[in-house]
């Protein structure tokens, strides 16, 4: 019988600069930093309020490689912001105003969104839901892609 999984708990992302990184997550993703540690490593620990941590970074040093496309590894972090256009147009905003011009623009059908590198070239995806019933009522309708504008 295979594990139940209930949901995904946090996800912890390797940072060339820990500051930097901080910045980004807490300053421009408005999560709110918990905790720091070193646990060999230092690590600072991000939460959205509904758990002890969602997002971690562990500063794995300046010299370290950044992501390369086409390699194996993860594609990106997803981020629910809410459920409105309104929502992810003042995101939208809100990153050009921090210096975040180099944003794709994508409707899912099930979900809208942006997606984006942090300073690490880690891939982030800020969405917002559109109505549940669409993918309820047919789940295959997760894999659609099409251009978005705001």
């Amino acid at each position: 019988m295979a594990i139940k999984v209930r949901n995904v708990g946090h996800v912890v992302l390797k940072v060339q600069d820990i500051e930097r990184a901080a910045r980004f997550y807490r300053d421009v993703l408005g999560l709110k930093e918990v905790a720091r540690g070193n646990f060999g490593r230092p690590m600072a620990f991000f939460s959205t309020g509904d758990n002890h941590h969602d997002v971690a970074v562990m500063e794995v040093g300046a010299d370290a490689p950044r992501p390369q496309a086409g390699e194996v590894g993860l594609y990106h972090v997803a981020l629910r912001i809410g459920t409105t256009l309104d929502e992810l147009r003042a995101a939208k905003a809100h990153l050009e105003a921090n210096g975040y011009t180099k944003l794709r623009l994508t409707d899912h059908r099930v979900s809208q969104s942006i997606y984006l590198d942090d300073p690490d070239g880690n891939g982030i995806e800020l969405y917002v839901d559109a109505d549940p019933a669409i993918w309820r009522d047919d789940p295959s309708r997760v894999a659609s892609v099409g251009p978005l504008t705001l």
